[in-house]
């Protein structure tokens, strides 16, 4: 199948020929880089982020903000309604490990929300893309596959996205507050929201400091999957009235802790 938006195939290709730029890195032995100034990560990184600028200067006049050119003023960037946002490689700790779980990130924002997200994992040949309005989708071998988020029935084990290493107090206040058993399901980088458009689990609590950029993507993948991004007030963890993600609304690219939610 195609998908119903040329611009899409067109940003999913550009994805994964980033993830090509960081195979080649990845695929080497790492300790040939000891004796460099040069880190496997650095290189990666730099590598993906000059391919998606070169790319999609081709496929779009729209500006691009990325981790690698975060130093783009507020002055600028508040006169901003559509933009590209941009991690060209997001999972760090998943790419140093080789475990595979790190991925390519390309939204398109469009006053503050995100439109359209494109997360590619590389390592797994395996793409989520999300078209709000119009449907989400995974690709794996080539094939495309239509996923939606499901929301949690009575009786059901609660299915939590979290860390694998430790829970904070915060994470164990808002797990005591869901009905039944709960079920912890451990995954690196942006494929944590992906888990829960494709209906692999119900929350994904974020109650740690992330950027713009390491959520975009796979918000819209979330969204387009009928799924909602909202801010979390730890006070609060489950409040229904509590507001949408947002992008590009202040100075600072931080993000507030947020919910994703099935």
């Amino acid at each position: 199948m195609a998908l119903p938006d040329p611009l899409a195939e067109q940003v999913l290709r550009i994805a994964k020929l980033a993830g090509d730029e960081i195979m080649a890195i990845y695929d080497k032995d790492f300790a040939i880089y000891e004796k460099q100034d040069t880190s496997p990560l650095t290189e990666a990184d730099l590598a993906a982020h000059n391919v998606i600028a070169d790319e999609l200067t081709k496929i779009s006049d729209l500006p691009v903000l990325s981790e690698e050119s975060a130093d783009i003023s507020w002055d600028e960037r508040q006169t901003w309604q559509q933009y590209w946002l941009v991690d060209p490689l997001d999972g760090t700790k998943e790419f140093i490990k080789k475990n595979g779980e790190f991925t390519v990130n390309i939204a398109l924002i469009d006053n503050g929300k995100p439109t359209m997200g494109v997360v590619y994992a590389p390592a797994q040949k395996t793409a989520y893309i999300g078209l709000v309005g119009k449907g989400a989708w995974q690709q794996k071998d080539d094939a495309f596959t239509s996923i939606s988020a499901k929301p949690h029935t009575s009786g059901e084990t609660w299915k939590v996205v979290g860390s694998r290493s430790h829970q904070s107090p915060e994470i164990k206040n808002l797990l005591e507050q869901l009905e039944g058993e709960t079920e912890l399901v451990a995954m690196g980088s942006s494929l944590k929201l992906c888990l829960v458009a494709t209906g692999e689990a119900h929350l994904y609590p974020r109650l740690g400091p992330t950027s713009e950029w390491d959520t975009g993507a796979a918000h819209a993948v979330a969204v387009a999957a009928g799924a909602s991004v909202t801010v979390l007030d730890p006070a609060n963890p489950l409040n229904a009235e509590a507001e949408d993600l947002s992008y590009n609304q202040k100075e600072s690219v931080l993000n507030p802790y947020f919910l994703v939610s099935a």
